[in-house]
């Protein structure tokens, strides 16, 4: 790699690491998104998890040979360790590929079983940087879990694709009288329990339920959830549903199934990954249908976010 393209590299990341370090010190967010694929010759993903951090490359035909390839990663990695001033025991990396479907962010990548906490927003989380494809935190979403906290007291809450939980601990820290969070992975749900043991020891007023989410949405009592939040895969195929799920083609009975089992005036965040997704708005049966991707974009992915978000209100 010629020494002009890495100059070029750590001009972008000097620049991007005062603009976002600024905004993070004062807004006192100690896990947030760096670089994103900024410059087509580095295409990394970089994150700050306190004194952490995480580098990802995505997968892409770079054309170099493996030596090559690692020769190269090698000279980037010093120059991000120095430029971020992290030192290089504590950059994690990993090559991002693309997903196929929920079965792959399922899929563990190594066995160390590293994990470390983290904090946002006065809450602890645990995070792996090592053994998935995902860290257990998704950083694009704290604005929208600040506002579910704040909308939940003495409400039942039910997270659906819950993941590894956040949204439910934020939820649980909004004073709700019941948190049910749904997932078809028995590693993710045991990893939401970790988050809300950690945050809140000892509690039993919130439930962590293995299920297909399609097929339990079909068995969930109507009218009795007063705020929802669910964040699907793209698509899926795993083997352990019951039907495969593509969001863009299934979103309006989701979104209705959801409905069902919601109060009157409940409210549901609904968002989705998947870039070229178009809500048809006409199919759902709801009061209101307000477009809050803007609104729920953090500062450390302005121009950077492909997600969109919703508040749907029975």
């Amino acid at each position: 790699m010629s020494e002009e393209k890495l100059q070029m590299f750590r001009n972008r990341l000097t620049k991007d690491i005062r603009h976002v370090g600024k905004l993070a010190r004062r807004q006192e967010v100690s896990c947030y998104r760096i670089y994103d694929h900024d410059l087509p010759e580095f295409p990394f993903c970089i994150e700050r998890y306190e004194d952490m951090l995480y580098l990802a490359e995505y997968q892409r035909r770079h054309g170099m040979t493996e030596d090559e390839h690692n020769s190269w990663l090698e000279s980037c990695i010093p120059t991000i360790s120095e430029i971020l001033e992290v030192p290089d025991e504590r950059i994690y990396y990993r090559e991002r590929r693309r997903k196929g479907g929920r079965q792959d962010q399922y899929e563990k990548l190594a066995s160390e079983q590293e994990f470390f906490i983290a904090k946002e927003a006065g809450l602890s989380f645990r995070i792996n940087l090592t053994d998935y494809l995902d860290t257990g935190l998704f950083l694009d979403h704290r604005i929208t879990r600040g506002m579910v906290r704040d909308e939940v007291k003495d409400k039942r809450v039910l997270n659906l694709f819950c993941y590894t939980g956040s949204f439910s601990v934020y939820a649980a820290a909004g004073g709700a009288s019941q948190v049910d969070s749904v997932d078809l992975s028995k590693t993710y749900l045991a990893w939401a329990e970790a988050n809300m043991q950690l945050n809140f020891p000892g509690t039993a007023a919130h439930r962590f339920i293995h299920a297909d989410v399609k097929q339990w949405l079909d068995e969930a009592p109507a009218g009795y959830y007063d705020l929802v939040v669910m964040d699907p895969p793209t698509f899926s195929n795993s083997k352990r549903m019951k039907d495969f799920l593509d969001i863009q083609k299934d979103h309006a009975e989701l979104i209705n199934k959801t409905l069902r089992a919601m109060k009157e005036g409940g409210i549901l965040y609904f968002s989705t990954n998947y870039r070229r997704f178009q809500l048809e708005q006409e199919k759902i049966m709801a009061a209101s249908v307000k477009d809050i991707t803007n609104a729920t974009t953090p500062f450390d992915f302005q121009g950077k976010l492909f997600r969109w978000c919703y508040k749907i209100v029975k």
